[in-house]
């Protein structure tokens, strides 16, 4: 099965600054990755790998089978859903018209654009798996952070991506919100669509989560299938701080530890 994306021990350098120190990794159809690390860890540089956004310094990048530097990045582009809570829409559109900007690659509805019956036949479907039918006529400014949040997941999905991105989608969201869009994602579960998700807390981990990258100063601190990866040893490594790491149902979730951190290891 060919991998949807690969990072072969990728380098990042920014103003004479190394932010990422040969990193791999490898995601195949249907897997379900959560990209974890504290702040400045690197995750939002490896997202644009992912992204096809951002070239690395040195080693290769692989997105749907193509390296980067010798593919049209805007045709990669047009297969990658990226959800990001930050999406800069400027103008009042409805949930429904904000959907359909998934078809044209756009923040706002493209001037001379009309979409065909299929095309809204389709938007609606993606409303409705998201559970917002009611709200399709809603305007983005009278929606709340996380009815925000599904509208961009059903945006990502509209074009039918093979490679969906979530930058932090629970961001500012409150405690039953952050649950409707955990709720949401883990619907896509049996989709053979793969999905990568940053984040640094654990709480936001859908229980359709299989794989993790967990990353501390730009390298990798543990990398696989994530009832492995995600425990109270890596993720204390990788925050720099003695925590306890659970597992319930599906869900993870960390405390405090008051034992020293080398009581962990």
């Amino acid at each position: 099965m060919t991998p949807v994306l690969e990072l072969d021990t990728v380098t990042f350098r920014r103003d004479g600054n190394q932010i990422l120190h040969g990193i791999s990794l490898t995601v195949r159809p249907g897997e379900r990755w959560a990209l974890l690390g504290p702040n400045g860890a690197g995750k939002s540089t490896l997202l644009g790998f992912c992204g096809a956004v951002t070239f690395p310094s040195s080693g290769t990048v692989h997105v749907l089978g193509e390296q980067m530097g010798k593919v049209e990045l805007a045709r990669l582009r047009r297969s990658i859903g990226h959800v990001n809570p930050r999406h800069p829409l400027r103008y009042p559109l409805t949930v429904r018209e904000v959907v359909l900007t998934g078809l044209t690659a756009t923040i706002d509805t493209p001037m001379r654009w009309t979409p065909t019956a299929d095309d809204l036949a389709r938007a609606d479907a993606m409303i409705d798996t998201i559970g917002l039918a009611a709200k399709a006529a809603g305007t983005w400014p009278t929606l709340s952070q996380g009815e925000r949040g599904r509208t961009l997941i059903a945006r990502a999905l509209i074009a039918e991506p093979r490679l969906l991105l979530f930058d932090e989608p629970a961001t500012g969201l409150d405690l039953a919100a952050r649950e409707q869009l955990l709720h949401t994602l883990d619907r896509l579960a049996d989709s053979p669509v793969a999905s990568i998700l940053v984040t640094h807390h654990l709480e936001e981990l859908p229980t359709s989560t299989t794989h993790a990258l967990l990353i501390a100063d730009g390298r990798t601190v543990a990398a696989g299938p994530a009832r492995e990866v995600i425990t109270t040893e890596t993720v204390s490594a990788a925050f720099d701080h003695p925590v306890e790491v659970r597992y319930d149902r599906g869900r993870w979730s960390a405390r405090a530890h008051t034992e020293p951190l080398a009581a962990l290891r």
